[in-house]
């Protein structure tokens, strides 16, 4: 019992000194030192403890790039695995893994990138590979065509070297869309989810299943009132299977 309170102890410790590294600039330092010519997108940039790993975190630096297509917008996303210094001096923290992607996020001129975030659940894929998530939301800039969308994406650090690895590619868990007609009429549907680590395993590592539900309704004007007629929720669970690379729908999700 005392060892697990000193663990606990030791990992809150690690949490809040973690915050604290990002509270004092640690994604900015990391833009200094890694893209000084680039233009940090300081809003969607995210700095977090990663739970679990004590003394670590995960830095997303999102990097705006020129388009040709001026309805488009494009993100360069640099994903970093810091590790905190021993003695809790944020100015020496290092890297230990890190993947640059080109033009990650690109979004046409009715959508916008809303927020990135660090999934807060635990992703353990083998006894000895963690995992942790992204998640991407997108939505709708348009008030007639509404949409708003939660994409997640995997991310592995490799044991030996500073290679990261994106083990599930941009997976749409919830998507939220509608059609409006007026102040009133419209067509919506509502497909949401959630992924978790299934019991059995495919080339080394865990499955993945992604549990979604779908419920669709329709609003009319009836007279003087604005009336919505809701159908059934359907549910559908989807596994998820590593190939060897990635993660793939093996039956295919919800449309």
């Amino acid at each position: 019992m005392i060892r697990a309170g000193l663990a606990a102890v030791l990992l809150a410790g690690g949490c809040v000194a973690a915050h604290a590294a990002c509270d004092t600039g640690l994604a900015e330092r990391m833009h200094g030192k890694l893209h000084p010519q680039r233009t940090l997108d300081h809003e969607r940039a995210v700095c977090e403890p990663w739970r679990g790993m004590l003394g670590r975190y995960i830095v997303l630096l999102p990097l705006a790039r020129p388009s040709t297509d001026p309805d488009i917008t494009e993100y360069d996303l640099d994903v970093l695995v810091v590790q905190q210094a021993d003695n809790g001096n944020t100015e020496r923290a290092r890297i230990v893994s890190r993947l640059f992607e080109p033009r990650a996020l690109v979004v046409e001129d009715d959508r916008t990138i809303a927020a990135l975030r660090i999934d807060g659940a635990r992703y353990t894929l083998a006894p000895d590979t963690k995992a942790f998530g992204v998640r991407t939301l997108v939505r709708g800039t348009s008030r007639a065509d509404s949409y708003e969308s939660d994409r997640l994406a995997l991310y592995v650090p490799q044991p030996q070297g500073m290679q990261l690895d994106k083990v599930l590619d941009g997976l749409e868990v919830t998507v939220e869309r509608g059609v409006r007609d007026g102040d009133c009429g419209g067509n919506f549907q509502a497909l949401r989810g959630n992924v978790s680590v299934a019991r059995g395993a495919s080339n080394g590592r865990a499955d993945l299943t992604l549990h979604q539900t779908l419920s669709r309704s329709r609003s009319t004007l009836q007279g003087e009132e604005c009336v919505t007629h809701e159908q059934p929720i359907t549910s559908r669970s989807t596994t998820l299977r590593f190939d060897g690379r990635r993660y793939r729908v093996t039956d295919g999700a919800m449309p």
